[in-house]
């Protein structure tokens, strides 16, 4: 055990109680609790412990990713982690790669890979670890090849504790075993029987690109099997000026519409991005007070996104009303399902006395408190803070038109545009299914016109999300549909109404699925590398 702590600016590292700070540690079963009471007033740095691990290359693991959009999958440990820092530095400085994942304060390494909260290990030598402390601090987990050990990394980084405070510093589950695991796993985060739903959303057609009679038409073509027609990026004139409707593109605003989408049976859907603003904005060139700003008074940019877009100061109470302001002008207007996005840049500054954890935490209950029972999904967030928050998690980054995005993007950074991705995460992330939340895969989409997925790689992408995830989005106008997409569009429904006990194995670039429909087994066979079904 080691504890990371400052004392009036001064750095200490222990390994047991002293006059500072007195440490305890208790054991229920798997589960191991650390928590510290202060006695003086001190600042945490970090807290970890080590097991010995036998690491066998042989072996798969997962280590999940830092973020939603983060690559997430099982591996041999002979795979490298991409790091963002061995990127030409022009290139990732010019679009903030780093800020979307989590090289900004973690170190990447050669000798070791890591995850976050969540860890397992298949092959001879089986382990499932998962965090329980997350409403305080991510557990960073790391394998160190070269040592055979595993360090369980309590991220308390920048947490202030009073005088005669007690926080918990560590509290985790680790298991020997992996089905034991994850079904400890599964009782920890008991089922949510989140409800399945099928949707539109106009942003893998359209992008930005959208205007009242793109909307109406597509809205005319879905069909009472629909539950939602969301309106994505596009609507606002800025990122972040989410109350100035393009009345150049939306000339009656986007009321006549939502009650068109009501009138038609289905809930009315919006996309967000409330933590940030572009550098286009009102909001950014009127109000540069409510941009975060770091410790040389720059403002934190979050990403290259748009025209570039900043991360808000989560401590102005300015912000704070604003951001509820957005969020009820839409509720008001009737909108029943809010996707939020870029949602990490909540905890991409740092704030005095807090985690990153907390940060998130705090910004996401936000979010819940300020919409209320309305759906929301979560979209390039931080995992384990969704939990509580958030009814449906995006499970992976965007789905790209063709496999596997533009060649230079593959160099850069883990949160990158794929449906090679994504579709990895979709499999490897389904056990949080419907307990964590319910996953969202992203859309499928079968249409022929300006997309370079083949033909089988459609069908692959409709099926598996329909397997593994609980919503399941298109963004084709389905009225332009020939008889054979009308039938692929109905094998996809039935699966993903229909599908019941599905289990999967990996084996090399191939994962073998198993599933039972109205009480008969099926099988497919999943290439990760072409993204096709080799049977099925």
């Amino acid at each position: 055990m080691r504890v990371i702590y400052f004392k009036n600016n001064k750095k200490h590292t222990i390994s047991s109680s002293n006059a500072d700070v007195t440490i305890s540690e208790s054991r229920d079963g798997n589960r191991t609790t650390v928590k510290l009471i202060a006695n003086t007033d001190v600042v945490l740095d970090e807290a970890d412990v080590v097991y010995p691990c036998h690491i066998n290359y042989k072996d798969l693991y997962f280590l999940n990713g830092y973020q939603s959009w983060t690559d997430t999958k099982e591996y041999k440990l002979a795979t490298q982690l991409r790091d963002i820092r061995k990127s030409p530095h022009i290139i990732s400085h010019m679009f903030a790669m780093s800020a979307y994942g989590d090289s900004h304060f973690y170190n990447y390494s050669i000798r070791k890979s890591h995850g976050y909260d969540v860890f397992y290990s298949k092959g001879q030598h089986e382990k499932f670890i998962y965090n329980l402390n997350y409403k305080t601090a991510y557990l960073i987990i790391e394998l160190i090849k070269d040592r055979s050990s595993i360090h369980l990394i309590s991220d308390v980084q920048n947490l202030e504790v009073k005088k005669g405070q007690e926080v918990t510093l560590l509290d985790y589950c680790y298991y020997d075993n992996f089905e034991k695991g994850l079904y400890a796993f599964w009782d920890a985060f008991p089922i949510r029987n989140v409800k399945k739903v099928l949707g539109y959303t106009s942003w893998y057609n359209y992008y930005q690109n959208i205007n009242e009679e793109i909307i109406l038409r597509d809205l005319d073509a879905i069909d009472s099997r629909f539950d939602v027609f969301q309106i994505d990026d596009g609507y606002e004139t800025f990122v972040g000026d989410w109350l100035d409707v393009d009345h150049n593109k939306f000339p009656n605003g986007l009321k006549p519409i939502i009650d068109k989408i009501h009138s038609r049976g289905f809930k009315a859907g919006l996309w967000l991005a409330p933590f940030a603003a572009e550098t286009k904005s009102r909001l950014f060139n009127e109000h540069p007070d409510w941009i975060r700003k770091d410790k040389k008074g720059k403002p934190i940019k979050a990403g290259g996104n748009w025209s570039g877009f900043y991360a808000l100061d989560l401590e102005k109470p300015e912000v704070i009303e604003y951001i509820k302001k957005c969020l009820t002008n839409y509720m008001d207007m009737g909108v029943d399902f809010f996707k939020l996005d870029f949602l990490y840049a909540a905890a991409l500054p740092t704030y005095k006395g807090k985690t990153r954890c907390q940060v998130q935490d705090e910004a996401y209950q936000l979010l819940r408190e300020t919409l209320k029972n309305k759906v929301i999904l979560g979209c390039g967030a931080n995992i384990i803070n969704s939990y509580e928050h958030f009814d449906y998690l995006r499970i992976g980054p965007d789905v790209s038109l063709e496999f596997d995005d533009v060649f230079y993007m593959r160099m850069f950074h883990r949160e990158r545009i794929s449906t090679k991705v994504t579709l990895q995460n979709t499999i490897y992330r389904s056990f949080m299914n419907n307990h964590l939340f319910g996953n969202d895969p992203d859309v499928f989409l079968l249409r022929d016109d300006n997309i370079k997925l083949s033909k089988a790689q459609r069908e692959a992408l409709g099926k598996l999300n329909a397997l593994f995830g609980s919503l399941l989005f298109t963004s084709d106008n389905i009225a332009t549909y020939d008889e054979e997409k009308k039938k692929t569009f109905d094998e996809v429904l039935n699966i993903f109404y229909n599908a019941h006990n599905r289990r999967y194995v990996t084996k090399g670039n191939l994962i073998h699925i198993t599933y039972e429909l109205y009480g008969q087994k099926k099988e497919l066979t999943y290439n990760i590398q072409k993204g096709v079904f080799v049977n099925g």
